[in-house]
């Protein structure tokens, strides 16, 4: 028997033989051929594309130049407490925010996309809920992973010195539970609803207006000059874990009660996770 050996291309012969070279001006043509087709795209979704492009710029223009020019005398740390400081509970919060919503919302959209890749999920011999919980506290897993590292880099980042102690445990475990969970739900609601394709306009035009409006940057009390955004950001749950951890981490700068930031923020997480659960469970079914 004789043995056929089969000489197999190169890639740059696949390459020209896929593309045939036309010349630079035929090229040229093509190339901006792409570039109008691409332009009509982003024509037909303006408005995903003024969401994405515009949120972050107009936010980082409304706080640093509305909101504290507002807050003016209001904003004053005081006890020796640096900036660093002040921003080390909301960094917490918004590193597990951010950690969970992406860890759950970006699979399960594209798992609900074309392929359809939830129908071998939904195999599993567990109740549809309980998948869905499944992926919530997977996702709040990861989230305490990116919550817990941000004490190291505080420590070795920052100019001004940083000082940061758990002075109580419980609350901040409380705390700590609470937006880990919240982060898990809503990035199962957000994967239940979302697109694929949308899931940037997602964090353009959500996660990054929670960060922002999250007290972050400032707390919670000093809003008083800005009424209506004193009582407008307390929809977002971001808020309730800034200020839970500032009473557990930072007690000498003002925070919210611990009470109201653990009812709150934890009636928030349970109503995320019923609407997270329940979208879940229609979206497999249906």
């Amino acid at each position: 028997m004789s043995s056929v050996t089969e000489s197999r291309p190169s890639a740059e012969d696949l390459t020209d033989l896929a593309v045939p070279r036309l010349g630079f001006a035929a090229e040229m043509t093509s190339f901006w051929g792409l570039f109008i087709r691409d332009a009509r795209v982003l024509r037909r979704n303006l408005g995903e594309f003024l969401g994405q492009t515009l949120m972050q710029p107009l936010l980082f223009v409304f706080v640093f130049t509305y909101v504290f020019p507002k807050i003016g005398e209001n904003f004053s740390i005081g006890h020796g407490i640096t900036f660093a400081t002040l921003l080390v509970p909301g960094l917490i919060g918004t590193a597990a925010l951010f950690s969970g919503i992406s860890s759950v919302a970006t699979p399960l959209s594209i798992d609900f996309g074309a392929t359809m890749e939830i129908e071998d999920r939904a195999l599993a011999p567990l109740p549809v809920w309980a998948i869905g919980l499944e992926k919530v506290l997977w996702g709040a897993v990861q989230a305490l992973m990116s919550a817990l590292i941000v004490f190291p880099l505080v420590y070795l980042i920052p100019a001004t010195p940083v000082s940061v102690n758990i002075n109580n445990w419980p609350l901040f475990v409380a705390v700590t539970i609470m937006i880990c969970l919240t982060s898990g739900a809503m990035g199962l609601l957000l994967g239940s609803i979302v697109k694929p394709q949308q899931i940037g306009l997602m964090y353009g035009v959500l996660v990054i207006p929670l960060t922002f409006l999250g007290c972050v940057y400032y707390p919670w009390s000093v809003l008083k000059p800005v009424a209506w955004l004193h009582w407008a950001v307390l929809i977002n749950p971001l808020v309730y874990t800034t200020e839970g951890a500032r009473a557990a981490l930072t007690p000498l700068v003002p925070h919210m009660s611990p009470y109201a930031s653990l009812g709150a923020g934890y009636g928030i997480m349970v109503l995320l996770m019923f609407l997270g659960l329940r979208s879940f469970v229609r979206r497999v079914l249906s």
